[in-house]
C-alpha cells in the first residue's frame, strides 16, 4: 500500500531504546501495577490537560465507565450523547445501567449539536456525554445544565483546544484511550479519567481496583482496571512529542483543505478551536465509489462510522430507535470518508492523496 491509514512501525521506531529501557527497569525493581510510572504518566498528563487529577485505566471504554459510575449514573438514568460515535460511547452508557438518550449533531463539525441537547433534556436527565470527534472540539460550554454533569468522550481529541482549554478539562470529567492508532498511544490498551473534582478521581481510583478502601475491604462493585507500568512507562515517553505531532496533523490537514477544497467538502473548524485531526475527513457524493477507488490506488481510507448508533441493533429493539430520528448523524454516516493523516507521512503520500482524490473528480 502506497498510503497506509497509520504506520505505527515508524511512529514506535525512533523510541524503541527508551522503550528497551524503560522495559529492563521495570523487570529489575518488579514494579508492574500501580507503581512509580504510573504515578509520573498521572501527574505529566494531569498538567499537560490543566487538571488536578489523572487516573490511569486500562482502555478508554473503562474510562467512560468508570467516570460515569465515579458521577454516580445508573439506572433510572438518563445520559444524553450523539448518535454518530464509535459503540464504546453508548455502551458505556448501557453498562452502567442507564438510559441512552440521542441528540442529532452539527452538520459541520459532526460534534453533538447543543440545541439539540437542549430539546433532549428531560427530569432524568443525569449527564451529557459529547464526543470531541475526529479531534474537533465540542461545544461543551453550551451543554451545562443545572444539576447535570457533562462527561467528555476525549478518546480521539487528546491535545485539542476549545477557547484556550485543553479538551479534557472541560466538563465535570474527561475519558481519553491510548490505543495504539490514537495521537498519543500505547503499545496495547490504554486509558485515562481527568477531572478537577478530587470526590470523583477518588471514585475512579476505588472503582479500578475493585472498589477497594483497604486490603480485602470493598464498598461497592468495581473493576479490574489499571493502567499498568509498561504502558505508562511508554505514553510517559511519548507525551513529550504530542505537540509536535498533532502540529504536523494540522500541517498536513491544512495542504488538504487547500487543494480540495470545492473538490470535496473538506472539515469545518469551528472558531476558537485548536483540532488536532485524529481523523481528516471529507464529505463526499458517492462516497462508496471513492473509497473503493482510492483503496484500488493502494490509500488507506476509513469510513468512521458507517452505522449511526441509534441504528446499531442493540438501541432499536431495546429503546425503540428508528431510522430518520436522527437525520444529520444518517446523512453523515454514508457520506463521511476519512483520508490518511499521521506526523509519519510523507509529503509525496500527501501529494498522492490529493492528486488521486483531484483525478477522480476530473479536477486534475
Amino acid at each position: 500500500m502506497k498510503v497506509p491509514p497509520v504506520n505505527l512501525v515508524r511512529q514506535n521506531a525512533p523510541f524503541r531504546e527508551e522503550f528497551e529501557r524503560a522495559l529492563r527497569e521495570i523487570l529489575s525493581d518488579g514494579h508492574f501495577v500501580l507503581g512509580p510510572r504510573l504515578r509520573k504518566f498521572e501527574e505529566e498528563f494531569s498538567r499537560y490537560i490543566g487538571v488536578n487529577h489523572t487516573v490511569g485505566v486500562n482502555s478508554g471504554t473503562d474510562a467512560l465507565v468508570l467516570s460515569l459510575r465515579a458521577l454516580s449514573v445508573g439506572k433510572g438514568d438518563e445520559v444524553i450523547t450523539t448518535p454518530f460515535s464509535f459503540y464504546a460511547t453508548v455502551e458505556a452508557i448501557l453498562l452502567v445501567g442507564a438510559r441512552p438518550v440521542f441528540a442529532d449533531i452539527d452538520p459541520d463539525t459532526f460534534n453533538l449539536n447543543p440545541e439539540a441537547v437542549e430539546n433532549a433534556i428531560t427530569p432524568k436527565t443525569k449527564a451529557v456525554l459529547p464526543v470531541h470527534l475526529y479531534g474537533q472540539p465540542a461545544r461543551v460550554e453550551e451543554m451545562r445544565y443545572p444539576g447535570v454533569k457533562v462527561l467528555e468522550d476525549a478518546a480521539q481529541a487528546v491535545g485539542a483546544e476549545r477557547k484556550g482549554k485543553k479538551v479534557g478539562s472541560l466538563g465535570d470529567a474527561a475519558a481519553f484511550s491510548f490505543y495504539p492508532t490514537k495521537n498519543l498511544s500505547a503499545l496495547g490498551d490504554a486509558g485515562a479519567i481527568t477531572t478537577d473534582d478530587p470526590h470523583i478521581a477518588g471514585r475512579a481510583r476505588r472503582f479500578r481496583v475493585h472498589s477497594q478502601t483497604d486490603k480485602y475491604v470493598h464498598d461497592d462493585v468495581g473493576y479490574n482496571s489499571r493502567l499498568d507500568e509498561i504502558q505508562a512507562a511508554f505514553l510517559t515517553v511519548k507525551l513529550r512529542y504530542l505537540e509536535r505531532w498533532n502540529a504536523r496533523r494540522r500541517e498536513i490537514a491544512s495542504v488538504y483543505t487547500r487543494e480540495l477544497k470545492g473538490v470535496v467538502k473538506v472539515p469545518y473548524v469551528d472558531e476558537g478551536n485548536v483540532h488536532v485531526f485524529h481523523q481528516y475527513t471529507i464529505r463526499a457524493e458517492k462516497r462508496d465509489d471513492l473509497a473503493d477507488y482510492l483503496r484500488r490506488k493502494g490509500i488507506g481510507v476509513s469510513v468512521f462510522y458507517p452505522v449511526p448508533l441509534h441504528l446499531q441493533r442493540v438501541l432499536k429493539e431495546e429503546f425503540g430507535y428508528r431510522e430518520g430520528q436522527f437525520p444529520e448523524a444518517e446523512r453523515a454516516a454514508k457520506e463521511v470518508l476519512s483520508l490518511p493523516i499521521y506526523p509519519e507521512m510523507e509529503d509525496w503520500q500527501v501529494e498522492y492523496v490529493i492528486e488521486s482524490i483531484r483525478g477522480y473528480y476530473g479536477k486534475v
